[in-house]
Order: structure tokens, then C-alpha cells, then sequence
């Protein structure tokens, strides 16, 4: 399924990605809403699905070419180029701007999902009781999450790959924030946080032709627990691809409405106006990551008052809107000239 893009859609293709990667690590966003409203959702399904045993048989012959045509290689390569490349840049930058600006960063998802809703809709006829009812449940699936207690940190190699598997959730499932599961799981610190650090350290220090890491046996554990993680995560994206692709093509209409039910219900979870809950020990000391900072617990919710800061929220709120809209635009762009 390989398309004939253009220089400029290469490099918004590797955009989308930069946004996808950015998205997946935001507790609360899932970055399967920016494929789903950036027009490239369908095929990011079926192009994971094409990751299959005729795959492998190619790959193993060492037909090279024939594998990457069959898997649409030149898509899902520029597309996971750009998460890559966001965990190392973009990510960071959102990590200092939730630190820093967490109310007006929070604004924008809300925006975002807002938009999306609105997008998804507009373009979905087939409503009728089965869809409401997948609509309704979504909903308070999604809605039920994000209040949902934490559970404590657990770095069982075991449960680190399952949890690789449901964190990819968030990019085959629009408005199911992997991260946010992570946060429920107890692991968002020490899979998001720590494991990506422990690595952008070791690749600073062995470019640098320092191998001492070797002899750090925390430094060894957690780039294991990264390993086994990025596995999980590989047999999750295949696994949910499979899966998706299949209902998908089988009940396209319980899928789609389901899936702005969970969108819908994922506005709980991005809701800009909350109060950030750390995890403390029984001394009441907070419990801190390897970092120095401290683990998030979960969030209180609450209704703002009218103030200065409240206004700009709500007007960071509309260009979440608007970026959104302005998405769309280019989609149907793009799927006019490739039509």
C-alpha cells in the first residue's frame, strides 16, 4: 500500500509523528487522536497490520524491498522517525511546559480533544441505537478512568511488558491515554521518565566513548526494564493493530462511535483546571523519582473562578480549537490530491 507522497507531505507525515510521540507521553492525551484527526488513522492500522508472518518470511529471505513495500515501510518508518525523535525533543519541551505552564498546557489538549470530537462527528452518519449505546459506554469507560486510584511502582520484568502492551493503547485507540494507564499502573515515572533519561544519558556517554554504564548495575536494570518495555510495546502494536483492523472492517460504526465515546470520556482526564496530587510516604515526606522530582499520584479536579488567568485558559482552549480545525483543513487537502 505503498502512496506517492510529496517532499512536503514526508515532512508533515514526520510532524504527525512528532505530535503522536509528544501526545502518547501527555497523561490524558492519546495520540491515536492526532491520526484519527490528522487523516492517517486507517492506515496506520492496516499498515501495522501488514506486520505479520508473510512479513517476517520476506524480512527472513532477505527480501528486503518486498518487505518494506508489503509493511508501507516509507510510511510507518517516517511516521515512527518523528515519535522517536519527539521523545527526545518535543517531549521534553512539553515536560517544561506542564512543569512550568501546566493550567495553559493542559488548555490546549482540552482544546484539541474538543476539536476532534467536533471533527469525528461531523464526518459520522451512521448513528442509530447500537452507536448511541457504544457512544454512551465509551464515555463512561473513558470518564470512569481517569478517576481511578494509582497503584504502586513495579519494575517485574512481567508486568513491564504487559505494560508495554496496553501503553501502546493510546496510539491504535483514540481518546485511551497509554500514559495515563501507565500513572493507574504506578510505572509513568519509571517507564516514561526514568528508563528515557537512563537511555538519552548511556547514548550521550557511549558517542562519547564512555562504556562505564556497564559496571552501574541501577543504570543496567533500568535500560533492561526499557528493553522489555519497547518489546511489550512492539507485541502490543501488533497485537492491537490485528485487532482493530479486524473490527474495523467488520463494524465500522459500533468502532467509530465508540471511540468519540472515549474520546469524549477522555475530556475528564485533560480537564485544564485541577490541582497536581504527589505521592507521599507515611512520614508524609513526598516520594521522589530519580530525578529529584516528585511522582504524580493523580489530579482534583475543580471548577475555576472568573480571574485574568482563567480568560487566557479559555482562549488557549480555543487555539486547541483552532489547531485542530487547521488539521482538518490539510487532511482533506492531502486526500483531495491523493484521491
Amino acid at each position: 500500500m505503498q502512496s506517492t507522497r510529496s517532499f512536503t507531505d514526508k515532512i508533515f507525515l514526520i510532524l504527525k509523528g512528532l505530535g503522536m510521540g509528544a501526545a502518547n507521553k501527555v497523561p490524558g492525551v492519546s495520540g491515536g487522536v492526532v491520526a484519527f484527526v490528522a487523516g492517517f488513522y486507517e492506515e496506520f492500522i492496516y499498515s501495522l497490520k501488514k506486520v505479520n508472518s508473510k512479513a517476517f518470511k520476506l524480512l527472513i529471505s532477505g527480501r528486503f524491498k518486498s518487505f518494506y513495500n508489503y509493511i508501507n515501510g516509507r510510511f510507518l518508518s517516517l511516521l515512527f522517525f518523528g515519535m522517536i525523535l519527539s521523545y527526545f525533543s518535543v517531549s521534553k519541551v512539553l515536560d517544561y511546559l506542564i512543569q512550568h505552564y501546566q493550567l495553559f498546557v493542559w488548555s490546549v489538549f482540552f482544546g484539541m480533544i474538543i476539536g476532534s470530537i467536533y471533527q469525528i462527528n461531523k464526518d459520522f452518519k451512521d448513528w442509530n441505537a447500537k452507536t448511541y449505546t457504544s457512544l454512551f459506554l465509551g464515555a463512561i469507560i473513558g470518564l470512569s478512568i481517569s478517576f481511578l486510584n494509582p497503584a504502586k511502582e513495579n519494575d517485574n520484568l512481567w508486568f513491564v511488558f504487559f505494560c508495554g502492551i496496553i501503553s501502546v493503547s493510546g496510539m491504535t485507540l483514540p481518546g485511551f491515554s497509554g500514559s495515563f494507564i501507565l500513572i493507574l499502573f504506578g510505572n509513568y515515572v519509571l517507564l516514561l521518565v526514568d528508563s528515557v533519561n537512563a537511555l538519552s544519558l548511556t547514548l550521550y556517554e557511549v558517542f562519547g566513548g564512555n562504556f562505564n554504564f556497564i559496571n552501574n548495575p541501577e543504570r543496567v536494570k533500568i535500560l533492561k526494564v526499557l528493553i522489555v518495555f519497547t518489546l511489550g510495546s512492539i507485541a502490543g502494536l501488533v497485537t492491537f493493530s490485528h485487532l482493530l483492523s479486524y473490527i474495523l472492517k467488520h463494524y465500522k460504526s459500533i468502532t467509530l462511535s465508540t471511540i468519540i465515546g472515549f474520546i469524549i470520556g477522555s475530556l475528564g482526564v485533560v480537564w485544564p483546571w485541577k490541582k497536581t496530587l504527589f505521592k507521599k510516604e507515611n512520614n508524609g515526606d513526598f516520594i521522589l523519582d530519580s530525578t529529584g522530582e516528585k511522582i504524580i499520584e493523580n489530579y482534583k479536579r475543580f471548577i475555576p473562578e472568573l480571574t485574568p488567568e482563567t480568560y487566557y485558559a479559555i482562549a488557549f482552549i480555543i487555539l486547541g480549537i483552532a489547531i485542530v480545525l487547521m488539521l482538518e483543513l490539510y487532511g482533506q487537502k492531502t486526500r483531495k490530491t491523493h484521491a
